[in-house]
């Protein structure tokens, strides 16, 4: 009887033991005086265990600013590593974050805005090991006035086939 108790609390803790596997990743990052400028890059690094590569990712790009920011948009370039590679593919995105009328797009309290917007739906990530997502921002005002922070979230969506 002692030995099955045992047996049953070791293989619960191995169990119990198991990293989790990754349903979703949030980072944010602060910009220093909200000013952010362009040599001020902002890395973010994920690390994806071998079951994870399974899957489809959506992937989100989240802004916080004030209601002063003067633009009704912002450009970053958005640079991926991948695991085992030294360098990075960089591709510069537009994102929206007021309608024509000037109305911010994001969820605001008093004077400051949060945006969450998709920059890849079903993305595959396809090996094991981690990934670095950086994100500079690339207007033609430097440094860049009124932003609070910026980050990542990247969730998991459906099973690949």
């Amino acid at each position: 009887m002692k030995l099955r108790f045992n047996c049953l609390l070791l293989c619960m803790l191995a169990v119990a033991c198991k990293p989790p596997r990754m349903e979703t990743f949030e980072k944010n990052r602060d910009i220093p005086r909200s000013q952010w400028t362009i040599d001020n890059k902002q890395s973010f690094e994920l690390e994806l265990a071998p079951e994870d590569t399974a899957f489809y990712y959506n992937m989100y790009i989240n802004v916080r600013h004030t209601d002063a920011y003067p633009y009704s948009n912002l450009w970053l370039l958005v640079g991926t590593q991948l695991p085992g590679d030294s360098t990075s593919a960089i591709r510069r995105i537009e994102l929206p974050l007021a309608d024509t009328y000037g109305k911010w797009l994001g969820s605001g309290v008093d004077d400051i805005y949060e945006h969450r917007i998709p920059i890849q739906q079903n993305a595959i990530l396809p090996k094991p090991g981690t990934y670095r997502f950086t994100f500079e921002q690339n207007m033609r005002q430097n440094p860049l006035p009124e932003m609070l922070s910026v980050g990542l979230r990247i969730e998991k969506a459906a099973p690949r086939k």
